[in-house]
């Protein structure tokens, strides 16, 4: 029978064991994680989600600072606001939230937060060392992934990865934390991207398929082999005809692999939720080693 791998419950769990560990950090040492999040604009995703980690800060007693920015504020006065939450010492993580306008250059704002209070794992300080294998902030989709496969106790030695997608958010962090020689990696990886002529050819020869290219519903049964694990990381609005005029499916058809796989996680309610537990647990990271 196949497995539904429970984002949402992991999620509710990492939330309640941080809950109990920020009241413990208060007592002993009187620090009270901060999490600070710069929103640009008007973008309605962004704002839920920014909305999202509001309320899950409230909910285990973290610091909470939500800056919200028109569209038309410049790459000066937001790099301001990072020097400034940079050198605020109740504050232990921060992002800015992405998309950002076009004429502010993200790269530049990537490299102006300390990469101590980069909780989302985009400074290059902390891209090099997941590469080599140092301590530092994961990336949280794929730190997420790699919390699933362990909470479900998914082997993963000598199992062969196949990533679909090579994002610097998702593809490639995800590939250096699978063949990473530790527990819950040491995997065989291999990487498919748009320059792959037949995606299906590696696909099916994966133990374990972690596909996060934003296509809703590319992936069917029979580009998966029998009792593979799939880890579906795409979330895509699809129109249909209900009350919302849409439907949230991932880049995987979930109804046609269902029977084939041997574990799988659903859309929403898989990958999703884990991003801001993820978050929410490098923040306290940043916190117990300030």
């Amino acid at each position: 029978m196949t497995k539904i791998i429970d984002g949402k419950k992991i999620s509710s769990d990492i939330k309640e064991e941080l809950k109990i560990k920020t009241r413990n950090l208060m007592k002993d040492r009187g620090i009270q994680p901060g999490l600070a999040v710069l929103l640009v604009g008007d973008d309605p995703a962004s704002q839920v989600y920014v909305n999202s980690k509001q309320k899950a800060c409230e909910r285990i007693g973290y610091k909470s600072i939500i800056n919200k920015q028109d569209s038309s504020i410049n790459e000066e006065d937001v790099l301001s606001i990072i020097e400034e939450w940079n050198n605020d010492v109740t504050i232990h993580g921060m992002l800015v939230q992405s998309p950002l306008p076009s004429h502010i250059n993200e790269n530049n704002i990537i490299l102006a937060i300390n990469p101590i209070k980069d909780v989302d794992g985009f400074h290059p300080v902390n891209v090099g060392k997941l590469v080599i294998d140092l301590p530092c902030h994961v990336s949280c989709t794929p730190a997420g992934i790699v919390e699933l496969l362990k909470r479900y106790d998914i082997e993963t030695r000598g199992k062969h990865v196949v990533v679909v997608g090579r994002s610097n958010i998702v593809g490639k962090p995800i590939a250096n934390l699978m063949y990473q020689k530790k527990e819950h990696a040491n995997s065989v990886v291999t990487i498919c991207h748009s320059a792959c002529q037949d995606i299906s050819k590696y696909t099916r020869d994966a133990d374990i398929l972690i596909v996060a290219v934003g296509r809703p519903e590319m992936i069917k049964k029979d580009d998966i082999k029998d009792g593979a694990i799939v880890i579906d990381v795409g979330i895509n609005r699809v129109e249909a005809n209900n009350e919302k005029g849409y439907l949230l499916v991932g880049d995987v058809d979930f109804s046609d692999v269902f029977e084939k796989a041997s574990a799988i996680t659903p859309v929403p309610g898989g990958v999703g939720p884990m991003t801001i537990a993820m978050l929410l647990s490098n923040t306290f990271d940043a916190a117990e080693k300030s």
